[in-house]
């Protein structure tokens, strides 16, 4: 098969490390918007991709953009796309998609219209009078955006974030990609000590672990296009390339926090995620916090006084956290949050600060990087 553009959609905010993570794959083609991460590359690429990529949530194939402002240009514009280079006689083609600001608003009618329109295409191209389905999942995704349609496969099945470690969380979970686009945006590759006082159910420091051993995220799990005839199998080569890669080093995450249900989980999804023997998880206060080593990396979600805590008690762990780390000259120090008062109740300005989502909740990234000292100063 040709080459393929991709489209690897992320979280708000994270659209940009995927962009890196796509560099350093080697793919092609890169561009960025709101959201999303496209890139052209082969069956190959596509698979790597989904087995390699920490901060995107899917990989899709990019099949067909069109404007269609009413169900008859929709029908006609989904007709005229080859479906038959993608999908087989047996295959089974369920549709799913979103619309925003467009006059096609009837998100039922709209799979039935592209669900027509694709039936109607292969049938005269398999010369049968119905699809029977029986075959495997060719997931179609579609987008309408101001009455611009676009149409893709979905080669990835379950959501990336969806490693295969954490079947429970705790209260209020971070998404994986989000954990793992902290920890590239800190920079932490294994080195020094690595905490989180307030771990939860441990996304971040198993997402560091995972990171610090050069561990691919889609390792341990399976994918969509496993199954679709013209992929062949591409993935099992890959996986075993990418345990070649593994890292085998000493380190040092711990994650701790005041629940103990939550310390118990954590350690049960570090086991889970293969790194049990790389993160150690402790209950402890955040009162309690302290570390003697010289240089490490601090990235924690504290509680929201919007979601499970006041906004009083919010901002009193976030002073207690801001004067336990205000010593810290050799550690990066990285908070998420959503709370406008966070830098006023933590105590200082932070050195950068990056706008992300957590789920549909806007927050901020404050990051307090090193200070590193000038030899001789």
């Amino acid at each position: 098969m040709e080459k393929l553009r991709l489209c690897a959609p992320t979280l708000f905010g994270l659209e940009g490390i995927a962009g890196d993570e796509l560099k350093r794959l080697g793919m092609e083609d890169i561009s960025v918007e709101n959201g999303r991460a496209f890139f052209t590359g082969r069956v190959e690429d596509m698979a790597r991709a989904n087995l390699w990529l920490r901060t995107a949530e899917r990989v899709l194939v990019v099949l067909g953009q069109f404007r269609a402002a009413s169900f008859d240009e929709l029908f006609e514009g989904v007709r005229a796309i080859g479906w038959e280079d993608y999908i087989p006689r047996d295959g089974s083609f369920p549709i799913r998609g979103h619309s925003v600001d467009s006059r096609l608003k009837s998100i039922p009618d709209c799979q039935s219209i592209i669900k027509k329109a694709v039936a109607s295409r292969l049938c005269e191209k398999y010369k049968v009078s119905r699809m029977p389905e029986t075959g495997a999942m060719y997931l179609i995704r579609f987008t309408i955006l101001k009455d611009t349609i676009g149409l893709y496969l979905d080669s990835s099945g379950p959501a990336l974030h969806k490693r295969g470690y954490r079947a429970l969380s705790n209260e209020a979970p971070l998404r994986e990609t989000l954990a793992a686009g902290m920890v590239l945006l800190s920079r932490y590759k294994g080195r020094g000590e690595f905490r989180d006082p307030f771990c939860g159910s441990g996304t971040i420091p198993i997402e560091a672990a995972l990171i610090a051993k050069n561990r691919a995220p889609g390792l341990n799990r399976g994918f969509a296009f496993e199954r679709w005839s013209w992929a062949g199998n591409v993935a099992g080569p890959l996986r075993e390339e990418a345990r070649s890669k593994e890292f085998n080093g000493d380190y040092r995450i711990i994650g701790s926090d005041i629940d103990p249900k939550a310390i118990e989980l954590s350690v049960s999804n570090a086991v889970k995620a293969g790194v049990g023997d790389f993160c150690r998880f402790e209950r402890a206060d955040v009162n309690d916090f302290f570390t003697d080593a010289p240089n490490g990396t601090l990235i924690t979600n504290p509680p929201y006084g919007m979601r499970m805590l006041d906004a009083r008690e919010a901002a009193g762990l976030y002073r207690i956290l801001g004067e336990k780390t205000k010593g810290l000259d050799g550690w990066g120090v990285y908070v998420l949050s959503a709370d406008p008062e966070f830098e006023r109740a933590f105590g200082r300005p932070s050195d950068k600060k990056r706008k992300l989502y957590n789920g549909m909740i806007k927050c901020e990234l404050y990051m307090y990087p090193e200070k590193r000292t000038k030899k001789g100063a």
